[in-house]
């Protein structure tokens, strides 16, 4: 028949490898793409512990996970694999049609090491079944039925992967062409209840180890428990209030008081110890704010020198930008080539900007000197005023300091006499004579501070008084200048209104000191600035604001236009030493009187 034929030619091709050839199969699952195995069924990684995955963190295997060697990798839908014949001992296994879709299984149950074997041949035995499935690796059990089909199990769950090669293949037992010794096998997936045992088994054992992995690190990155603090005797009270004493120990100290505290270690005999270490830890306070009023001191003195530092640099910078602006002179600037002027022109904008940049810092910090004084001490227009006002304050602070110490005084003598009191009924009858000299004494003294006290009090009140006085004579001297301010506005406008009608500004300005219309408003710039200055400005610091407006005036030219006019502006000298400094001041209001 053609069946017999074709069989006949099949065998009659001379093939490369002999019957009973072990690297056929290898070569078929090279073909396939999958991972090169033992043909006796021994894993890639021989020495693989599967626990060690969870003891590392790495989470426990999933049978059903693909493309981490148990699972084969999914074969590219343009390269078909190209499965080979398989010779056996009694038995030839040929490949189906590459072009047709890989047979079709069921989902993998977790754990399994068992496959179903249908399409046998009728005349199929359990030696044949296990020379065919023996290479796939070892053989635990074979459950054949009397109907074609038969359940194989494995020892480990990567031999079913192997097994599932074979689905598709036809089988024929020796060389015969009778069809019950034909046939077309089928393997899938099996469920069954030992591979399922096992697989929870093993689950189990991984969980535990995972939790025992779990506690230890838990153990190891606990902190540790803090030091046992001891027990409360009269050798450690001594030790702990020598520790108070002492600002290296003094934590350590007072976190042994906190704990001895609440646990209830005070009581009547051991009140005067305990309270003689709280009176350490209250004068450990001074201690602190005498720490942190040297830090202030430190910080002030960091920001003056930053701001010296600062004026310096300024200065600098000042004398490199008038030689830039003398450099692009006419004189000068004719002799430099076109690349020298296009450098020196941008030179000169960087540094003008870092200038500005600077001065706007230096400016920021003087207005934060200014800002931390406070709304009710704004600036008096008489110097006596501000004088009184700041000596009243510095003597009402020295008043509140007096009476803080006279207090902590008092609370000192107060313990004192409750001391005596209690230690005059342990003591003997001889020594009543001199305590009781002792507590007139005492008694004497606290008379003496309470009336001190009393006195401090009624002059703090005075003080109090006279300060809230000056502050409402402020009050009405702001509002007059207020007034004198609005009054000056409107007269100014009037005349101004008057001036242009008779004359021009040309003949008005002839016989004054100021000669154009530019320096009069150069002079009301000044005017108005030194006037938010009432402390005066030095002759830099103006015309750094008056070269923001515009930057082609010259120090030398305010400094002439405001000596002419010496009835608007004034020259003092402040400072002492090397901090001596001249500085202008607005005295309009003054030389409006004289002239």
């Amino acid at each position: 028949s053609a069946d017999g034929s074709r069989n006949l030619s099949l065998d009659s091709i001379p093939m490369g490898l002999p019957m009973s050839d072990p690297t056929a199969w290898a070569t078929a699952m090279n073909n396939l793409g999958m991972a090169p195995m033992g043909m006796t069924g021994q894993p890639l990684l021989p020495d693989f512990d599967p626990a060690l995955g969870m003891m590392t963190g790495i989470p426990p295997i999933n049978p059903m996970m693909p493309g981490l060697g148990i699972v084969p990798p999914p074969i590219p839908p343009d390269m078909p694999a190209v499965k080979e014949i398989i010779h056996c001992k009694s038995c030839t296994l040929f490949p189906p049609n590459p072009h047709l879709p890989p047979p079709a299984t069921r989902e993998r149950p977790p754990g399994c090491k068992t496959v179903f074997v249908g399409g046998l041949p009728e005349n199929g035995t359990e030696q044949i079944i296990m020379e065919v499935f023996e290479q796939c690796g070892e053989v635990i059990a074979i459950r054949k039925s009397k109907k074609n089909f038969c359940h194989i199990r494995f020892a480990e769950e990567f031999m079913v992967d192997k097994a599932l090669y074979l689905s598709g293949y036809r089988i024929r037992l020796g060389s015969s062409t009778d069809k019950k010794d034909t046939g077309r096998l089928h393997v899938d997936f099996a469920q069954a209840r030992d591979d399922l045992y096992e697989w929870e088994c093993k689950q189990r054992m991984l969980a535990r180890e995972e939790r025992h992995r779990r506690r230890l690190e838990e153990e190891r990155f606990r902190p540790p428990s803090p030091p046992p603090v001891v027990h409360y005797s009269d050798h450690e009270c001594s030790v702990i209030a020598e520790k108070l004493k002492d600002d290296t120990k003094f934590l350590e100290a007072i976190q042994t008081l906190l704990t001895w505290i609440e646990r209830g270690e005070v009581n009547r005999r051991t009140a005067n110890n305990f309270y003689s270490m709280i009176q350490s830890a209250n004068s450990h306070i001074r201690r602190l704010v005498n720490e942190k009023a040297a830090h202030e001191k430190e910080m002030e003195e960091a920001k003056e020198k930053f701001k010296l530092a600062l004026s310096g640099i300024l200065v600098q910078f000042e004398q490199i930008v008038a030689v830039y602006h003398s450099a692009s002179k006419q004189k000068a600037w004719d002799h430099f080539t076109k690349a020298q002027r296009k450098n020196i022109s941008v030179w000169c904008k960087q540094a003008e900007e870092i200038r500005n940049i600077h001065n706007d810092e230096l400016m920021g910090i003087r207005r934060e000197e200014e800002m931390e004084m406070s709304d009710e001490e704004i600036e008096d227009p008489s110097e006596m005023k501000e004088t009184e006002e700041s000596a009243l304050v510095s003597q009402v602070e020295a008043l509140k300091e007096e009476n803080d110490s006279l207090r902590w005084q008092l609370d000192a003598y107060r313990n004192e006499v409750e001391l005596l009191k209690q230690e005059q009924g342990k003591a003997s009858r001889d020594e009543d004579t001199t305590k009781e000299q002792q507590m007139k004494l005492l008694q004497q003294a606290l008379q003496g501070m309470q009336k001190h006290l009393l006195k401090v009090q009624d002059e703090y009140k005075k003080r109090e008084a006279e300060l809230e006085k000056v502050r409402e004579d402020k009050l009405k001297i702001e509002t007059l200048l207020e007034n004198l301010k609005e009054q000056e506005s409107s007269t100014a406008r009037v005349c101004a209104c008057s001036q242009e009608k008779e004359c021009p500004v040309e003949k008005t300005l002839s016989n004054s000191p100021v000669k154009s219309e530019r320096e009069v408003l150069l002079v009301g710039i000044i005017s108005t600035f030194l006037h938010v200055h009432p402390f005066g400005a030095s002759i830099e610091y103006i015309c750094s604001y008056l070269q923001r407006l515009d930057s082609k005036i010259c120090t030398a030219e305010v400094e002439v236009l405001m000596t002419r006019l010496q009835n608007t502006f004034r020259q003092e000298l402040s400072g002492v030493g090397a901090s001596l400094e001249k500085r202008w001041k607005f005295c309009g209001f003054d030389g409006l009187k004289m002239t």
